[in-house]
């Protein structure tokens, strides 16, 4: 259904839906820089003093990760590879309830501005600085490749050098995050949500008028190029999608980003109540399920219209991740606005990411860093200039971000890159947590030793080189114009995922890193906890029970109060035998 001839570029009127989009979301920043507290708390600027609704946040939790990288990549994957991935919702699906009643009531109950803070009651400052510098280098890599896939759907549709979409779009969103707050970026979420779902739906109802069948016909084009599959149930982990690698890989990448990241922490403690935070996470699944369900299914009405003249394969386009754009270029082009509001939602989609990233870096910094750093001085960091410091780190943050952005085109296809960095770091930090909240034996040495041991065995299996090249599906090009030159594929074709060529390691699906990393981290913390108790020959000292999750906190408690009854039980009965030997000496 498609050559290739010529496609549109984007004119006057997408540009100013493209300005609409960004002066409201810079607009939101300025309107509460002026209403409200202004912003001169620390506790208005990081958590909104408490204030926000169930109904924003909702949508706010989905799309703080559900990002351009979902947009572009997710669509991209099942193009090029099928529909097994949408297993990985299942996986998300089952990690809800586990966020919302294992990790979340620890913090809530806890109140702190970082969710690192709990590590140092926990077990002390180290565990708590190597978590904190881990976590804030993931928000940095995974806010570079963010950043990166708004200026591939413009480099892809209108020829601007990604360079300068990159920094358009970092400062857009470092201006409203630094000036407005979290309220400023909760509120533009919800704005910017909703473009993210406009996009994907404009993709499908385009794709429906341009395939013949509509969406039957797109399914049955899917059904006719082997795209539909999801009943690859394999336990081989070289296998880069299966039923077990995305549920239970997905199971544990949502805990990582719903249950111990700093962003959605911060997010969830923005409402008043624990039953608030838990109403809005469930409020928060059916956002996030129906997103990726409809991303996926525009990414097989792109394969329907392309079937006959992949773009990739006929070197019109340099990378799957760009189909998308081309795609809406292709069929909406020539309708003046309609590619803007496309291009509109994408950039949504990375902003929304982005600011969540900052302004929860710039908490980090603050608890972190600087206040810890004041106390060890021997004084006290003045809350008046919490929030102004705050601003300072969210600036430098976007600058930083900015420079990761430049080279987040070096890390491959935009929804494996994400990923991948997500489990390779979160799965260690979720298994610092899970010690921490699960198992009263585990001790501080026990602790670091682990995570640091599954940080550097997750990196090593993440970004070791060389590594196999993944293997797509068959693409066509027998419908495209005589003048097209034919490119290879070779660069995503050579090995198989379970080729014996390459380090076994490397070839691990990298949906398995973040439950490797939480598998890891909490063995070795454990033995390490144990041979350490063993050595110093100390009984368990008793901890707050707030500290674990509501079922161990309750056992915690229940033990104390059977020693009370015990001990009491003890001194009543001394006291009798007392009384009676008085008694009897008397007599």
């Amino acid at each position: 259904m498609s050559s290739a001839e010529d496609i549109a570029t984007l004119g006057w009127a997408d540009y100013v839906v493209i300005g609409v989009m960004l002066a409201i979301s810079a607009s939101i920043g300025i309107y509460y820089r002026f209403t409200g507290g202004r912003q001169k708390t620390t506790e208005e600027y990081f958590s909104a003093n408490r204030s926000m609704s169930i109904a924003p946040l909702s949508l706010a939790l989905m799309v703080s990760f559900m990002s351009a990288i979902t947009l572009l990549g997710i669509s991209s994957e099942n193009y090029m590879y099928g529909t097994q991935i949408i297993a990985l919702y299942v996986g998300y699906t089952l990690g809800t309830p586990a966020s919302l009643y294992l990790y979340l009531p620890v913090f809530f109950k806890l109140q702190t501005m970082s969710a690192y803070e709990y590590l140092e009651m926990r077990f002390g400052v180290g565990a708590r600085l190597l978590a904190s510098i881990a976590n804030s280098l993931q928000l940095l890599l995974y806010t570079g490749v963010v950043l990166y896939a708004p200026a591939l759907a413009l480099e892809a549709t209108t020829g601007l050098p990604g360079d300068i979409s990159v920094l358009l779009i970092g400062i857009i969103c470092t201006f409203y995050s630094t000036v407005g707050g979290i309220k400023a970026v909760l509120i533009t979420d919800v704005f910017q949500g909703i473009l993210m779902f406009v996009a994907v739906i404009m993709i499908i109802i385009f794709g429906a008028i341009n395939v013949e069948g509509g969406i039957a016909g797109i399914w049955q084009k899917a059904l006719d190029g082997e795209r539909i599959e999801i009943d690859n149930i394999s336990p081989d982990p070289t296998m880069r999608h299966t039923w077990w690698s995305l549920t239970i890989g997905g199971f544990c990448t949502f805990l990582t980003l719903y249950g111990v990241n700093q962003v959605q922490v911060q997010r969830l403690l923005t409402v008043k109540t624990l039953s608030a935070a838990k109403m809005a996470m469930w409020g928060n699944w059916p956002f996030l399920t129906l997103l990726g369900v409809l991303t996926s299914f525009s990414g097989l009405a792109m394969y329907a219209y392309f079937a006959d003249c992949d773009p990739l394969t006929a070197g019109q386009i340099s990378a799957s991740d760009m189909l998308m754009p081309y795609f809406v270029m292709k069929t909406m082009g020539h309708i003046p606005g309609l590619a803007g509001l496309f291009i509109a939602g994408i950039f949504s989609a990375g902003l929304s990411t982005v600011s969540a990233m900052l302004n929860s870096l710039a908490a980090v910094a603050l608890e972190d860093y600087v206040k810890p750093t004041y106390v060890k001085l021997g004084s006290q960091f003045p809350e008046k200039h919490g929030t102004l410091v705050g601003k300072i780190f969210a600036v430098v943050i976007g600058l930083l971000c900015l420079a990761v952005a430049y080279i987040a085109k070096n890390m491959g296809s935009l929804i494996q890159a994400s990923l991948s960095i997500t489990g390779a770091i979160g799965g260690p930090l979720l298994g610092i947590f899970t010690l921490g909240m699960f198992f009263e034996s585990a001790e501080e040495i026990g602790s670091v030793v682990g995570t640091v041991i599954s940080l550097a065995l997750m990196c090593w299996t993440a970004f070791g080189q060389p590594r196999p090249a993944k293997v797509a599906l068959a693409m066509s090009t027998s419908g495209c114009s005589a003048n097209v030159t034919t490119v290879s594929l070779s660069t995503v074709r050579q090995v198989a995922v379970g080729d014996s060529s390459s380090f076994y390691l490397y070839r691990i699906s990298y949906m398995w890193y973040a439950p490797l990393g939480l598998v890891v981290s909490v063995v070795v913390g454990l033995a390490v906890s144990s041979l350490v108790h063993l050595v110093r020959k100390k009984h368990l000292p008793e901890l707050n029970p707030d500290l674990f999750t509501p079922l161990v906190a309750k056992r915690i408690r229940r033990r104390r109060v059977d020693v009370t009854k015990t001990t009491n039980s003890q001194i009543f009965t001394l006291q009798t035998q007392k009384s009676d030997n008085e008694l009897a000496h008397v007599s």
